[in-house]
């Protein structure tokens, strides 16, 4: 079997994510809230998606079915809170940058991660939050620098005992913190509104088709980042200048060809290119052959 690779994003420091999915969720009436489906997708699994570029992703739940490879822990007893959580995920990472994230953001992606991880970059702040609509912390949604946590842990056990049932917020009373807004990435599924809420925000115009093609490529195990404005003029093009069974088959064979070639977005725009072309010669022709003195 061939090692999972992330992708590199260039100026992003190698780093690690620890997600906390092992919450009560008495507020849902105590349901599997990470499985809960947004948009055809768990929470967990919209998460996991965009920490997707971390060295190595620790979840501190029960092992469950995911689509990304991942390191399952526990925090002792189970149920122990956010601390005792961090803690047992924390132990299971290396990177001296970490990624803490609840499971239950269904707007988070990859690019407030990478901008957490650059604002972290940027300074000497032990950690760089987001703050939500109403200008709160959000600890769970934060870079953090892992040699700051390990300490900032130590002292607590060694001042309490253990890390069972303390609050998040002695933890972050200790930190250096820098902050960046965020009202949408910060969203949390805390009742059942907040989800009727997220599954309605998903398929508003401005945004279903991102989320779709997003769906879709974690499906298919597809990390590939592609212009979809070429795509779609693409098939509007076939579509327009063919016939509307045109657009699906030439879209897919532009993927089919770029998967052989085995390229990157580049061979995607490139099949594109071509076929948009063709589609053009073949509209042009139409045209001429329409023309009564052709």
């Amino acid at each position: 079997m061939t090692a999972y690779e992330p992708p590199e994003h260039p100026g992003t420091e190698a780093y690690d994510a620890v997600v906390l999915a092992g919450g009560a969720a008495r507020r849902l009436g105590g349901v599997d809230k990470p499985g809960l489906g947004v948009g055809g997708r768990s929470l967990l699994e919209r998460v996991l998606a965009a920490c997707a570029d971390a060295r190595t992703t620790v979840v501190v739940a029960e092992p469950r079915p995911v689509p990304r490879p991942v390191v399952w822990a526990r925090e002792e007893p189970p149920g122990g809170g956010p601390l005792a959580a961090l803690g047992a995920g924390l132990s299971a990472t290396t990177a001296d940058h970490l990624v803490l994230l609840s499971a239950d953001l269904p707007f988070l992606d990859a690019a407030t991660v990478r901008r957490l991880l650059a604002a972290l970059g940027a300074n000497d702040a032990d950690g760089v939050l987001v703050t939500d609509a109403d200008g709160r912390d959000q600890p769970l949604v934060a870079a953090y620098r892992a040699p700051a946590l390990r300490a900032a842990l130590a002292a607590l056990t060694e001042e309490h005992g253990t890390l069972t049932g303390l609050p998040l917020r002695r933890l972050t009373a200790g930190l250096s913190l820098s902050r960046v807004p965020d009202p949408v990435a910060s969203f949390d599924c805390d009742t059942w509104d907040d989800i009727a809420t997220a599954r309605a925000r998903i398929r508003e115009h401005g945004h279903v088709l991102d989320e779709w093609i997003s769906a879709v490529k974690d499906e298919l195990g597809i990390d590939l980042d592609v212009d979809t404005k070429v795509l779609l003029d693409l098939a509007r093009d076939a579509a327009h200048g063919v016939a509307r069974p045109a657009a699906p088959l030439t879209t897919f064979l532009v993927g089919y060809a770029a998967a052989r070639a085995e390229g990157g977005p580049e061979a995607v725009a490139e099949a594109a290119r071509k076929a948009a072309d063709l589609a053009n010669r073949w509209a042009e022709e139409q045209k001429t052959d329409a023309t009564p003195d052709a």
